[in-house]
């Protein structure tokens, strides 16, 4: 049973096309209008004309909303990676998570060698450093992947992670399988073989990797659907056979 985490003030839209990495055109109260586009992937799957869509108002100097969801499958996928961390932020908090039951976030961007994770977790057993991934890319069979397309900071934050685990400090990477009826995780290959293979062979090493799945209604309601995302047997058995 879907649990609720937060309600995002929403407006019905319509999308028309991405203009560039960050600016989407729409169709909202039958004008034309602009929104600022938070999550880098290519997102092509979801992007699609006419498809509907919610936004969220801003105060931005050039941009009146922020792309949240587009419509897929009954529900709607959350492609907005600030509404992703709050959800996330709200599952830990209230203890959702069957992998961080424990904990609490006791900070957000922990600086770490030269560069930053997401966020330091305090948990009964001590502190986990964690980087959360946005994985709205829907496989065949229903999973739940990420990249959509090359990505080096992901790759970088994979080595950083290994790196940390092998001095000895629990680390996690959490992907956010951010539309309804997730079936299990596993990194798209396709979309970039470098981060798969890093991945792959990190999870084979002891990465903790884990994921949950939510989603949005058509009322702006994100809802906990899945607090623990099993990964792809495919993909943990091609891990196992790496050690």
């Amino acid at each position: 049973m879907s649990t609720l985490l937060i309600r995002v003030p929403v407006r019905d839209c319509v999308f028309l096309e991405r203009l560039n990495r960050f600016v989407a055109k729409i169709l909202v109260e039958g004008r034309v209008d602009l929104a600022h586009i938070t999550n880098t992937g290519r997102l092509e799957e979801l992007l699609v004309r006419g498809r509907r869509c919610k936004i969220a108002e801003i105060n931005g100097k050039r941009l009146r909303y922020r792309l949240v969801a587009l419509e897929d499958k009954g529900g709607y996928a959350v492609i907005d990676t600030r509404t992703q961390s709050r959800a996330f932020e709200e599952a830990v908090e209230r203890g959702l998570l069957c992998f961080f039951h424990d904990c609490r976030i006791a900070g957000r961007e922990p600086r770490v060698g030269e560069g930053r994770l997401d966020y330091v977790l305090e948990c009964n057993s001590g502190r986990v450093l964690v980087e959360t991934k946005s994985a709205v890319l829907r496989g065949p069979s229903g999973e739940a992947m990420y990249p959509d397309c090359p990505t080096k900071r992901g790759v970088r934050h994979v080595r950083e992670l290994v790196r940390l685990m092998g001095s000895g400090v629990r680390v996690a990477i959490v992907f956010i399988a951010a539309f309804p009826g997730a079936r299990c995780f596993k990194p798209f290959r396709e979309g970039d073989p470098q981060l798969y293979e890093v991945l792959t062979n990190a999870l084979s090493m002891g990465l903790e990797v884990r994921a949950l799945g939510i989603y949005m209604d058509d009322s702006g309601d994100i809802y906990l659907e899945k607090p623990c995302l099993d990964l792809c047997e495919d993909w943990v058995a091609e891990a196992v056979s790496e050690r």
